[in-house]
């Protein structure tokens, strides 16, 4: 019961590794909410931990590429509890694109959802965590953010630009005791990741084979790898960290 009571408002919580993240935080006795546009999903985290969990995940349906509703989503999470402990965004996208290949259009896709999205819901979860005497901001970072590999260009700028707004955070705005930390990801074969790799004519196996290859520890990641990192950083476990890097990726780089 890491987080007992805690109400944790995460952005992108129905897949992947963020939907490890929702259950494991509704397991360890906090109050979830979950934003993002995917209800059946978030039913499904909800029947995972009935009668398991002190309090039942909300669901907020929610597009990050809206402003409006990303205010909606952190003032329905402020009424519903009163207060918001800890926020995580974990919405993203990962296309592959050469810089040349980039198109206008695909750039503010990436751009709208990796980095718009993320800066304003810190800036509507830093107001409220002002008037209620802090909590724990937790963005989800990538290895790519450090330059990348050559057909991420736009990913890697965004994921980039992204690390600024953590340092931003924290620099600026622990002395409200709002904490703002990073997680590096590693390379997980989410269903995000997956259908990817379909559309370059690859499979589950390849990808063990390529990660045996590129990641130090010899495999791919699992959403269990990384989900201890963000209970940690969302918990008072953490509460003298800010401004953290916290690296989960097995030696991974790109």
């Amino acid at each position: 019961m890491e987080l007992k009571d805690k109400s944790i408002l995460i952005i992108g919580g129905t897949k992947g590794v963020g939907r490890g993240i929702a259950e494991r935080c509704a397991l360890e006795g906090a109050k979830v909410f979950n934003a993002g546009r995917d209800e059946g999903a978030a039913e499904e985290i909800a029947g995972v931990v009935k009668g398991k969990a002190l309090h039942q995940p909300v669901f907020i349906g929610t597009d990050v590429r809206k402003v409006d509703d990303i205010t909606n989503a952190v003032k329905k999470t402020e009424e519903m509890a009163g207060k918001i402990d800890g926020f995580v965004y974990y919405s993203g996208i990962l296309p592959v694109s050469y810089i040349w290949d980039t198109s206008e259009a695909l750039f503010d896709d990436v751009f709208s959802i990796n980095v718009k999205g993320a800066f304003f819901a810190c800036a509507r979860v830093l107001e409220s965590m002002k008037k209620t005497g802090g909590g724990s901001i937790v963005l989800t970072g990538s290895a790519h953010a450090y330059g990348g590999e050559e057909d991420r260009g736009v990913y890697a700028v965004s994921k980039g630009a992204l690390l600024t707004l953590m340092r931003h955070l924290s620099k600026n705005f622990t002395k409200y005791h709002i904490r703002s930390n990073w997680v590096t990801m590693g390379w997980v074969a989410t269903p995000g990741e997956l259908a990817l790799r379909a559309t370059q004519g690859r499979d589950l196996e390849w990808l063990k084979k390529q990660a045996a290859h590129d990641t130090a520890i010899g495999r791919l990641l699992t959403v269990e790898d990384h989900v201890p990192g963000f209970i940690y950083l969302l918990s008072d476990s953490s509460s003298a960290v800010t401004g953290t890097e916290l690296n989960i990726t097995g030696g991974f780089s790109a």
